[in-house]
């Protein structure tokens, strides 16, 4: 049985959005209700979907004619047939003509330590503006325009100005090579870039417009180009095609917010396959609105009265979702840009210190680099009522950290693991029912999910496929122009079912663990283990800041593990001899990996540790699509089995 680290008391479980809605539906309010009210959803989504949009105000301009038309096929199912809604008009419009029209909209904490902040009434004016500027463009229903850009509010402004014109947003990441960019200007037929002059890292000026530039010189769908001014230094604008943002015209004849359908595209965001060409997930505004109200307002507890901060890029689907889900509940968000512990350990506390933050998104990344920093970098945070870990699987030690030593033990850590591919949460751990460390108490409201053996059955207590048996709004309308590879990815191994692509296990009490990438997967003694397992014994050792762990062949006995390490400051002098042998104690000898130390691990540019590049380079393999890694974390830092001393045989 779980060993519960958190349970709510009566004033987290009051105040409840999720319990309210149970409640109101004649369930009860525990966590076995829970189950049974799940089950009542997914078995009439009729029922509960139309629930869903009347409990969180998500406003129709067109009645929806049914909640769900499955006539195409389970994978390719049409949400809220025959209604119209668009995302701009639900998340800015409605709040500016309303009684939060003067409430903060959007904060904006700038990598150099630049603050701005924007009211609904103050958005809402700027996404007309915008809006109607890009009309001016030439700019469309169903044109795709690419946002390359840092977290500004700007960029907050062309995603709803894109949207209210029915045009698609494609975001990418503010740290792309011209080759990556031009990929998704090409896939996307874009006629738009919007991008700034550059943006800053640690402090240092970053170049954005000559990557801009080289990456629009390889797609000729792209007329125009919108250039804002971040950094305020002079960069190359050529002439008919590049303007910039703040000398276009202060009064552009208006437009009107477009009527869209709920399965109208709203934004591609594409995410980089193991192989190939990177996907292109799409959302719609009807499916996309839904989904994010329903993660926030009942997975996270988010009202009218909360603000929300997120470390984040355009790049990451976090990027649309905190644009997405909180605004049109009407909350504040908070865009972080840059690192949490730059300029100095402190700062993700000062920020949520000086914003009244009630919602803090945290990834176990960026929570290991905070505890590494020390504990004497921790700062009062009053105003926080919850983190919302996502991302990639904890390592426990971390969790227990930021639980206890941050969070004092009385702010839940709301786990929570989906993905772009179906525009949010898949499992969640509520933070109104007993929850254990690093755990997952259910899956998200609407959604149907099991582990699977190789086989497709269902299995309990043994790490197998995560995989979804029903279908829900938020869910990826098929890839861009790729229905095949769609299918093949997601539906193709068990006859309708989704399989994730997760390592997972469910115990008997309900309680559920993410052990990593299925790709990832080790097979150590005969067993199948995710090397979240393994790191987390590893990160027992106080030395060890972070650690990724890989298979790699091994002729006796088929694959064995290798764990690259990223040691504290403060470790001093340390061996591998004995860093492998506090691994023997802390994963047992049958688990126990190989120790390579390194300066650092290479991750994507939302800090997920990119282990099949990292599998690639030791075993020099190719590497394949690096356009999701970020330059700060070089490969080069990992060694290759030719130059690796001290490996054990």
């Amino acid at each position: 049985m779980t060993e519960y680290a958190w349970n709510p008391d009566e004033s987290v479980r009051e105040r409840s959005r999720l319990l309210n809605a149970m409640r109101s539906a004649g369930f009860g309010d525990d966590l076995a209700a829970y189950r049974e009210f799940n089950a009542r959803a997914a078995g009439d989504p009729e029922w509960f979907w139309r629930r869903v949009v009347d409990d969180l105000d998500i406003e129709f301009a067109t009645p929806f004619d049914a909640v769900l038309d499955a006539s195409d096929g389970k994978p390719f199912p049409r949400w809220f047939p025959g209604g119209a809604l668009n995302v701009a008009q639900i998340c800015v419009q409605r709040h500016a003509e309303g009684p939060l029209a003067e409430r903060t909209a959007v904060v904006y904490e700038g990598d150099d330590g630049t603050r701005r902040t924007v009211t609904f009434a103050e958005l809402d004016e700027q996404v007309r503006r915008f809006a109607a500027n890009l009309a001016g463009l030439g700019v469309g229903r169903g044109d795709r325009v690419v946002l390359f850009m840092p977290v500004v509010p700007e960029a907050v402004v062309a995603f709803f100005a894109i949207a209210m014109l029915g045009a698609v947003a494609v975001p990418t990441f503010s740290g792309y090579a011209p080759d990556a960019l031009a990929t998704r200007l090409q896939d996307s037929e874009a006629v738009v870039l919007i991008t700034a002059d550059g943006t800053t890292r640690r402090g240092n000026p970053i170049d954005m417009k000559t990557t801009a530039d080289a990456a629009v010189a390889m797609s000729p769908s792209v007329r125009h180009v919108v250039v804002i001014r971040r950094l305020g230094g002079e960069v190359a604008m050529e002439p008919g095609r590049d303007v910039y943002y703040d000398e276009l015209p202060a009064e552009p004849t208006p437009v009107e917010t477009v009527v869209t359908e709920a399965n109208d595209p709203l934004c591609v965001v594409y995410t980089s396959g193991t192989t190939g060409r990177p996907k292109g997930i799409v959302h719609s505004h009807g499916g996309f609105a839904v989904k994010t109200a329903v993660d926030f307002a009942y997975g996270f507890e988010v009202g009218a009265d909360d603000v929300v901060c997120w470390i984040t890029d355009l790049g990451w689907l976090v990027g649309p979702m905190l644009m997405t889900g909180p605004l049109q509940l009407g909350a504040t968000i908070v865009m972080v840009e840059g690192l949490p512990t730059y300029p100095d350990a402190s700062r993700m506390w000062d920020v949520i210190d000086r914003n009244g933050v009630t919602v803090q998104g945290i990834a176990p990344t960026a929570a290991r680099a905070l505890r590494a920093a020390g504990d004497d970098a921790i700062k009062p945070i009053p105003s926080l009522r919850a983190f919302v870990s996502t991302g990639e699987a904890w390592d426990e030690p971390t969790w227990w950290w930021l639980f206890e030593k941050v969070g004092g033990g009385t702010r839940p850590i709301i786990n929570y693991s989906g993905g772009t591919e179906v525009g949010g949460g898949i499992l969640i751990g509520y933070s109104v029912f007993p929850a254990g460390p690093a755990a997952f108490n259910a899956p998200l409201p609407g959604v149907v999910a099991d582990v699977f053996d190789d086989a497709g059955r269902p299995v309990v207590g043994e790490i197998g496929e995560l995989v979804i048996t029903n279908t829900f709004p938020g869910q990826t309308h098929a890839f861009w122009h790729d229905r095949a590879r769609y299918l093949a990815t997601y539906w193709d191994r068990f006859e309708g079912t989704w399989v994730h692509g997760d390592l997972a296990s469910i115990e008997a009490d309900g309680t559920w663990v993410i052990h990593g990438r299925s790709d990832d997967t080790l097979k150590l003694s005969g067993r199948r283990v995710g090397p979240a397992e393994i790191e987390t014994a590893l990160l027992r050792d106080g030395r060890i800041a972070e650690v990724a762990v890989i298979g790699v062949p091994d002729e006796r006995r088929g694959m064995r593990a290798v764990a690259f390490v990223v040691l504290r400051d403060d470790a001093g002098e340390v061996s591998v001899d004995d860093l492998e042998a506090k691994a023997v104690a802390h994963a047992g000898k049958g688990f126990a990996p190989a120790v390579v130390p390194v300066a650092g691990l290479p991750k994507t540019k939302n800090g997920k540790i990119m282990r099949r590049l990292i599998r690639a380079r030791y075993l020099g393999a190719p590497t394949g699509d690096l356009s999701a890694l970020d330059p700060g974390t070089p490969i080069e830092n990992i060694p290759t089995t030719s130059t690796t001393a001290g490996e054990r045989s």
